[in-house]
């Protein structure tokens, strides 16, 4: 058996990201299994309903929230490995062998580190100082479209953040729909611009470091001003 891994929401302004990991024998995962942008909406769904719901599979996913990724002594790649991580340690199993979509330039620093941030996660929980001696760590590039088990995470994460996505439009159902969160969305540069014209400041939703928000925040400040 073996664990894929990898994450959705990487580059949006709006929500969280999410990492997911899968431990599943790739010969018995569904042939279209892909990376989750060249799969439809509905068979995502499927998909990760039914690795869910399978005995022989299992799923985890950890969230990154906004205030995390909002921290000025972090980074998007060292939160993802964490947030890999987080997965991973839910589901691994002695002697399993991990498979990453590497989240870095480099491929072997984001397994190195994958493999040291997962034995922390499981040293915590099993109050161990030896868990990464036997977990054999591999990342790639791409490895969400080459590989059916880092498909299937790759799914799961998508799947989830959508999801999450889904109550945050039904929590803001005053405003025109939050969109999809990143910032080329209309719908969610629409969003931003009302909610801070009603409430003088972005969402707890928001990544706030990110500049698109500095952008709306500077131009409702600047349309206050045109005002007077």
């Amino acid at each position: 058996m073996y664990v894929g891994v990898d994450e959705a929401g990487k580059g949006p302004v709006l929500g969280p990201m999410v990492c997911a990991a899968v431990r599943a024998d790739p010969a018995t995962l569904p042939d279209d299994v892909d990376d989750s942008k060249r799969v439809a909406p509905e068979r995502r769904q499927a998909i990760a309903a039914d690795l869910r719901e399978r005995e022989d599979v299992t799923v985890a996913v950890a969230f990154i929230e906004p205030a995390e990724i909002d921290r000025p002594e972090t980074d998007m790649n060292t939160l993802t490995v964490h947030g890999q991580a987080r997965a991973v340690s839910r589901v691994v199993e002695p002697d399993d062998r991990v498979l990453a979509d590497a989240g870095d330039t480099s491929e072997s620093r984001f397994a190195r580190r994958l493999a040291e941030f997962v034995g922390e996660e499981r040293a915590e929980v099993d109050e161990r100082d030896d868990e990464s001696d036997d977990l054999a760590v591999d990342a790639h590039h791409g490895a969400d479209a080459d590989d059916a088990v880092v498909g299937a995470a790759s799914i799961v994460a998508k799947v989830a953040r959508d999801a999450r996505m889904a109550e945050l439009d039904a929590v803001h159902d005053a405003f025109d729909g939050v969109g999809s969160g990143y910032p080329s969305d209309p719908t969610t540069r629409e969003f931003l611009s009302a909610y801070v014209e009603a409430h003088s400041d972005v969402p707890a939703c928001a990544r706030r470091s990110w500049s698109t928000c500095d952008d709306v925040l500077a131009a409702a400040e600047q349309a206050g001003l045109d005002e007077f």
